[in-house]
Order: C-alpha cells, then sequence, then structure tokens
C-alpha cells in the first residue's frame, strides 16, 4: 500500500505522483498532465500530485472494464462476495491509516474519518453476504407442470462517480453492490480527493478482485467525469454531487436511456416541539449541523422549533456553539475543522450575506483567521435566528456550517414548513409525545426519518437517499442498493410436453 506522505507543510519537493488504475496496471494519463490535493486545513501541504484525465483515458478503462466483465459475471457471485470479504478485513486493518490520510486531505475529524471507513467496512461485509443470497423469486405458476422464477442479472459496466465529502463510504456503498452482482467498474473521485480514492483502490487490487474489474480514472467531471456518462458500453451511471452537477448528468444520460442513480442535494430540517429534551436537541442539532463543517447531504441547516421553546433552545445552542474549537481534524481537542476549498469557503461568505438580510446572527458569521487558522479553510460556526421558512438562507443548500433557526407556532405549522422546500433526504423530531412522533414518521416528506436524534447518522442496512429534487428514486446502501444494477429476468420451464397457453388455457371460455 502507498505510503502516506508526512513531510512538513510549506515542503513541495519530492512530493509524490500518483497514477490511473487500468487493466490492474498502474498508467499515467494521455494527457501528461497532473493536478494537485493539498490539505484544506493547510493550504502549503501538498498531500501528491494526480493524473489529469482524458477522454481517451476513460475509454481506456472502459475497453479494460469491458473485457473483465464476462468472465467476472461468469464467477460465482459466493466467490465474488468472498472478495468483498476480503476487502473489508484490509480495510478493517487499514483503518486507523486511511483515516489519518482521509482527515489530511479533506479535513474532517479523525472520529468521523474513522467512522466513513467504517461504513466502508460495513457495506463491504453487507454485500459480501449478498453473494450468497441475492435473491430472486420463485412463485407457482397459473398452470399444471411450469416453473416460474426470476433472478438478477448484472448489467455491465458501472460508473462511479463520487464526492470528497465521504471519500471511501460512498465509493464503497456504489462500487460493493455494482461488485457483487457482476458488473466491472470505471470510477472517478472528486478532485479534491483523489489520494482517498486511490488508497481504496489499491486495497482493492490487493483483496483479489481480477484486472479490469476495478478501474480508476482521475481528473476533471468535464473531462472524466462527461466521458464515462457519454460512453456507450457504460450501462449504469451513478453519481451523488450537486444537484445543478445531476441535473447535467440526466440530460446526458438520458439522450441514450442510460440507467442513473442520482443522489443529490438536502436541506434538512429538525423540528423542535415544546415538549422535547432540549439538552438532548441541542446535542444532535450540533452533532448534524457542524459535523463535518455542515458538509453532508444530510446535515442539518434549519432548525424548525414552536415558539414556547424557541429562546430557552437557541440560548443552549448559541452557548455550546461557542465553545466549538476549530482547527486541523488531526487534533484530538478539535470539533470542526475546515471546509473543502476556497470556493466552498466563499459560497459560506455569500450566504452569511445573505442571511444577514433575512435573519438575526446569533452566533459566528465571519472567517476564522486565527493565526493556526489563516493558511487554511476556515469559517467559524454560524447561527441564524428568525428566519422564515421561503428565505433563501432557510430554502437553499449552503453545504457549510450555517444553521437557520424557524421559529413555528405549532405541529402543523412545524410540518408545512419542513416539507416546503425542493428537497426531501432527511429530518428529525424532537418530542416526547409518542402519537406526534408517529404523525412525523406519516407526514414528514424525506426519505430517512430520525425520532429523538440529529439527522445524519444513516446505517448501511437501510435504505439511503430522499424524495423529490434529492435525487432520482434510487436508493443507496440497504439490499435494495443492488436494484440499480441488475436487471431482472424472468425465467418460465414448462415441463409437461405440450404448449400450454397463459391466460388462454388456464381459464377457458
Amino acid at each position: 500500500m502507498t505510503e502516506i506522505a508526512t513531510q512538513p507543510a510549506g515542503r513541495v519537493a519530492d512530493v509524490q505522483t500518483f497514477r490511473h488504475f487500468i487493466a490492474g496496471e498502474w498508467c499515467e494519463s494521455t494527457s501528461g498532465a497532473t493536478f494537485e490535493s493539498r490539505n484544506p486545513a493547510d493550504d502549503r501541504d501538498v498531500i501528491g500530485r494526480f493524473q489529469q484525465g482524458t477522454a481517451a483515458d476513460v475509454a481506456m478503462a472502459v475497453r479494460a472494464a469491458g473485457t473483465a466483465q464476462p468472465m467476472w459475471q461468469r464467477t460465482p457471485a459466493p466467490k465474488r462476495g468472498e472478495i468483498l470479504y476480503a476487502f473489508g478485513a484490509l480495510m478493517a486493518q487499514h483503518k486507523e491509516r486511511l483515516a489519518r490520510a482521509m482527515t489530511r486531505e479533506m479535513g474532517k475529524v479523525l472520529a468521523e474519518a474513522r467512522g466513513d471507513v467504517q461504513e466502508g467496512i460495513d457495506i463491504a461485509f453487507l454485500m459480501a453476504g449478498e453473494g450468497r443470497r441475492m435473491a430472486g423469486e420463485t412463485v407457482p405458476s397459473e398452470l399444471p407442470d411450469k416453473w416460474a422464477m426470476s433472478i438478477r442479472q448484472p448489467l455491465g459496466i458501472a460508473g462511479v462517480i463520487t464526492p470528497w465529502n465521504f471519500p471511501v463510504a460512498i465509493p464503497c456503498w456504489k462500487m460493493m453492490p455494482a461488485l457483487v452482482t457482476g458488473n466491472t467498474v470505471v470510477f472517478k473521485p472528486s478532485s479534491d480527493t483523489p489520494h482517498c480514492a486511490t488508497l481504496l483502490v489499491e486495497l482493492l487490487a490487493e483483496a483479489g478482485f481480477p484486472p479490469g474489474v476495478v478501474n480508476l480514472v482521475t481528473g476533471t467531471g468535464s473531462e472524466v467525469g462527461n466521458a464515462i456518462v457519454d460512453n456507450p458500453d457504460v450501462a449504469v451511471v451513478s453519481f451523488t454531487g450537486s444537484s445543478a452537477t445531476g441535473t447535467g448528468i440526466a440530460e446526458r444520460a438520458g439522450r441514450r436511456l442510460k440507467r442513473l442513480s442520482l443522489e443529490l442535494g438536502g436541506k434538512n430540517g429538525v423540528v423542535v416541539l415544546a415538549d422535547a429534551d432540549l439538552d438532548l436537541a441541542t446535542d444532535g442539532i450540533l452533532w448534524s449541523a457542524f459535523g463535518t463543517t455542515g458538509q453532508r447531504c444530510t446535515a442539518c441547516s434549519r432548525v424548525i422549533v414552536e415558539q414556547a421553546v424557541l429562546d430557552p433552545l437557541v440560548q443552549r445552542l448559541e452557548a455550546r456553539t461557542r465553545e466549538l474549537r476549530l482547527g486541523s481534524g488531526l487534533d484530538p481537542d478539535v470539533d470542526v475543522g475546515p471546509l473543502i476549498n476556497a470556493a466552498a469557503l466563499d459560497k459560506v461568505v455569500s450566504y452569511v450575506d445573505i442571511g444577514r438580510t433575512e435573519g438575526e446572527l446569533i452566533v459566528g458569521g465571519g472567517r476564522a483567521l486565527d493565526h493556526h487558522l489563516a493558511t487554511g479553510h476556515f469559517y467559524q460556526p454560524t447561527i441564524f435566528s428568525g428566519v422564515k421558512p421561503m428565505d433563501r438562507i432557510g430554502q437553499e443548500e449552503i453545504f457549510g456550517p450555517v444553521l437557520s433557526v424557524i421559529p413555528v407556532a405549532d405541529y402543523g405549522s412545524a410540518v408545512l414548513a419542513l416539507n416546503q422546500t425542493r428537497y426531501g433526504l432527511s429530518s428529525s423530531i424532537f418530542t416526547q409525545d409518542v402519537n406526534r412522533a408517529f404523525r412525523a414518521m406519516r407526514d414528514f416528506e424525506t426519505g430517512i426519518v430520525y425520532v429523538n436524534a440529529g439527522t445524519t447518522g444513516a446505517e448501511t442496512h437501510l435504505p439511503f437517499g430522499g424524495w423529490k429534487g434529492t435525487g432520482n428514486g434510487h436508493r443507496e446502501a440497504g439490499h435494495v442498493a443492488l436494484d440499480t444494477y441488475t436487471e431482472w429476468k424472468s425465467i418460465y420451464v414448462d415441463f409437461s410436453g405440450r404448449l400450454q397457453r397463459a391466460q388462454i388455457d388456464n381459464q377457458p371460455g
């Protein structure tokens, strides 16, 4: 496994250059160009140089995947599952190493990075088990001496395009079900986290996936990502990222009637009712809002609170937020890491400016410029109160440490405010009334609902995904993830020795 560089910040000499992985070999791009990955907590720290991929590189990767796919499909599914088990075990063995590399490359605190890797381990083991299960259906035929059943078969080549905020978990969410069902993969990670992707692919190769089954091409979305989507031999594309990019991918994929799974944005809300345990609610809100520096699709960016407990809740949130410590996620005393890059920081700045015109700034509201933070992309955790449900900061995805508090009169008003967004990924309610908790499970228009917990923390054995503008209806994780990467085939075996006509011979006249 590649050594993780540890040169002091500011030194760029001897920075390692990493390569694509195509047909079982590490190779350079046809472009001859590279790009750098830098530590968002200290922009002087160069992690490595990576290949600036081209459409020609993608074409080579697709050819390699296409060559490997028939053999991989014919490999018995339990044997495919055994390789997934080996991969999960390798991730467990290298968990701390992967987590530290992740924190250095994308900034989340080390405890969260360990959780990210653990998600990858969990989904690898879950999908490995599908190698011995992968159930279809066997049903009775309406005719005598006839057998009826359905099975899953792979689509072929899967294009996997992933974001930077979960650089181990999300690639595993996508690749594990694709691989166990007999597909081969062309993997394009975010250009903000190519090192994490490289370390992951090294472990996939070590686990025993045959050459060409997994291929890695780094580079831009406009060059590498579009080439994957446009390639006629790529049967299915799975993408997680912004709604704007996802819409563009859907247009391109739609021209070829290509199977497409989109996991896009969110504007997730926590409802706090008057009978809630406010200390518990505060814990859940802060973890959901400022964990991963608010850079999760499931992050809580809205708190919808009954007016009766508005003031005590805001007081708790303000006091606790002021105690949060910013810095490098490798420091065990740090609570909140950096934003991923300068563009993300600028976006947060622009939305906070909008927020000043729409709500009351309670805490935060500025770049974090202490001497030890000045070379990173840090922003103070920020809370606005008095926000209205249809204000821009209450509607648009900021993807940063900005929380809007929206007061409402009662449960009905809370449901209306929660559901009045273009997104529908995650939501939660804090209440001690079991009846209203069950009403929320029914009424909240989101793919995930939590009761007395924050909006983050999905487990790998249940479906993950959302309603409305959050995606296009597919789900990741859980056993239903197999649906993205398989076609159903219905099979009828007639052993009667004569022609039997369904719907005709069984219902004469």
